[in-house]
């Protein structure tokens, strides 16, 4: 695959992923593990939630030196670009997805399913062009490096942390939970099952 091509790839799968993004917000079920922090920050805040996204992602980079201190590569760099470029495509897709989330659980139960889906393509995509990781992936691949833990019992450490703290968060500062919910746990264990089955499909001879 030449590096165009695989930019062109990281750049659907970011999108499509800003797309699965959209639909968990309208599920109103609960955002995915990765994105409740920003979200949260973004119903406290008042500002753009893609700008809460970049923000937030930028803030994975800091914790990535503070874990590799001089192992850190300076080519790391360039997530702020990739955090940026995904916090734009969140609020582009919520401008184009612009509807009043359904009152009916079931229509939300849809939307929260679509939202996983289309996270588990995204996510599948961008990891197949082998480019530059979003800046959560590099915190997890940084604590891979510097500790003894396996890489999906990080993972699972990981989310567990955010959605701990958007909770507290949103505790403190909205007086109730907000973006964790039922389909926050749902996404967390299906979006992984999505991307090992589009491993298993063998994707990649289409791409």
């Amino acid at each position: 695959m030449n590096h165009f091509k695989r930019i062109i790839i990281y750049c659907i799968g970011l999108f499509i992923m800003a797309i699965g993004v959209t639909f968990s917000v309208k599920s109103n079920l609960g955002v995915s593990p990765v994105n409740a922090i920003p979200y949260v920050v973004s119903l406290i805040s008042g500002l753009d939630q893609g700008l809460c996204v970049s923000v937030i992602f930028c803030s994975y980079i800091i914790l990535q030196v503070f874990i590799l201190k001089k192992d850190f590569k300076f080519h790391s760099l360039l997530q702020i670009i990739c955090a940026s470029l995904f916090g734009y495509f969140v609020s582009f897709s919520n401008m184009i997805f612009y509807f009043t989330p359904s009152e009916n659980y079931i229509i939300r139960l849809i939307y929260m399913l679509v939202s996983i889906v289309l996270i588990g393509i995204g996510v599948y995509l961008y990891l197949e062009a082998k480019l530059v990781p979003l800046p959560a992936e590099g915190v997890m691949m940084a604590l891979k490096e510097k500790t003894i833990f396996e890489f999906h019992n990080i993972k699972m450490g990981f989310d567990v942390t955010t959605v701990v703290i958007a909770v507290i968060i949103s505790f403190i500062f909205l007086e109730n939970i907000s973006g964790v919910r039922e389909g926050t746990i749902i996404a967390a264990i299906l979006v992984g099952k999505v991307v090992g089955i589009l491993t298993k499909l063998n994707l990649k001879r289409i791409i």
